[in-house]
């Protein structure tokens, strides 16, 4: 059983920074990909980060540049800082990753941009 474990959410100012973290457990015998979605109150979950296992990342045009996605395969840990936070920012980031025993999601972690 793999389980994902997130943290490092909270409220931030616009233009503020906050680092996520991702911690994975579990049997898991390779790692494909893991990175970083999120849902706005009304939207559909969005893709926000990956990061393969050739080191590839993957970002979308409305983070690139603000966020950065890395890892830390001997804690099998992925992270995400935030920089530059923006309002439209707001939603709940969850941790995905895929691999050789398939998808896996964490329980997501509330980041709230606000003046």
């Amino acid at each position: 059983q793999v389980q994902l474990v997130e943290s490092g959410g909270g409220l931030v100012q616009p233009g503020g920074s906050l680092r996520l973290s991702c911690a994975a457990s579990g049997s898991i015998d390779v790692i494909w990909t893991m990175g970083w979605y999120r849902q706005a109150p009304g939207k559909q979950r969005e893709l926000v980060a990956e990061l393969t296992n050739a080191g590839n990342t993957n970002y979308p045009a409305s983070v690139k540049g603000r966020f950065t996605i890395s890892r830390d395969n001997a804690k099998k840990t992925v992270y995400l800082q935030m920089n530059g936070l923006k309002l439209d920012d707001t939603g709940v980031y969850y941790c995905r990753l895929w691999g050789s025993g398939g998808v896996y999601w964490g329980q997501g972690t509330q980041v709230t941009v606000s003046t």
